[in-house]
């Protein structure tokens, strides 16, 4: 096997396939960003299949439980006390504070709305993204990435049809929850500066963890043994998540991949229909291709100022 690989070589970064994906550039955060898309939607499906008898606080619970168990072995074998050691810790618990509460809120909405309308609400988060990257991050936003997010609020705006039953009090769940996403977002952003990502993974799943225990307690049921490894899944899918964030953030600003996560409302409308029959509405179609045009639009921008720097 270590033949085969040696002749492929595609087992070390040095190799051009490989190099490119931790490699800075717009592209590539494009990349990383799609990646979370499609990890975001297969944690919906997950949750949603898992609410049908498990309640949300115990769902949250074991996403977070099984994110730090699936990292705390890679942190072992580098046998690196140094990723332990953080100069951050109180960054790390408002993290994982507003982590618990921004999965949970997630998880609650996943069970209660039709998954297309969830995450097509769920995407008020770049609305709060872009001027959290501008007014946080001091990260300049020039007019085609506003102009875009914009765009891609009109296409919200469609889909929801305000007014209607869609835009309901329980509409403000996934808001809450997108708006918590955001600021785990830009403090992801500043903190990888002069963290190991896997510190910061560890230290969201052990937050979060310790966070929602006493939440759960009081709604226990026991696992079947069927259910344990989507648990898992679940838990796996959140560490995947978070490092396809710090990848893409590394990778170029974030506020001009903020019109991506837009791709997000599509895969989870295919994802809806697949497993769940839910079928969505011509509303929703004419939304996301306003948003899915947006994206490419910015998509095309970004990648000629690339060039043009080059």
């Amino acid at each position: 096997m270590q033949t085969v690989l040696n002749k492929l070589n595609l087992y070390t970064t040095d190799n051009a396939f490989l190099k490119w994906f931790v490699s800075p550039g717009y592209k590539q955060g494009v990349f990383w960003v799609l990646m979370i898309t499609v990890v975001s939607a297969t944690g919906d499906v997950l949750m949603k299949t898992l609410g049908s008898r498990l309640h949300v606080t115990e769902i949250s619970f074991f996403r977070f439980f099984f994110s730090l168990i699936s990292v705390l072995p890679i942190m072992l074998l580098k046998s690196n006390v140094s990723l332990f050691k953080t100069k951050q810790l109180s960054m790390h618990m408002w993290r994982g504070i507003i982590g618990a509460i921004a999965l949970g809120l997630c998880c609650y909405s996943v069970n209660i709305m039709h998954m297309s309308e969830n995450t097509t609400i769920m995407f008020t988060q770049p609305l709060f993204f872009l001027p959290l990257a501008y007014f946080f991050l001091k990260e300049r936003v020039d007019a085609s990435r506003w102009i875009a997010t914009l765009i891609g609020f009109f296409g919200i705006l469609i889909i929801m049809q305000p007014g209607t039953d869609t835009f309901r009090c329980e509409a403000f769940v996934p808001m809450a929850s997108a708006f918590c996403f955001a600021i785990i977002s830009m403090l992801a952003k500043k903190m990888i500066k002069d963290e190991h990502s896997l510190t910061l993974l560890f230290y969201f799943g052990l937050v979060t963890t310790i966070v929602a225990l006493p939440v759960m307690i009081p709604f226990w049921q026991t696992p079947m043994l069927s259910e344990l490894p989507l648990l898992l899944m679940l838990g796996v899918c959140a560490n995947l998540i978070q490092v396809c964030i710090f990848r893409a953030f590394s990778s170029t600003d974030a506020s001009s991949l903020s019109p991506i996560f837009y791709t997000e409302i599509g895969i989870s409308t295919i994802f809806g229909f697949i497993f769940f029959g839910q079928i969505p509405t011509i509303f929703v179609a004419i939304g996301a291709a306003l948003i899915i045009g947006s994206t490419f639009a910015i998509s095309v921008i970004e990648t000629r100022k690339e060039k043009k720097a080059a």
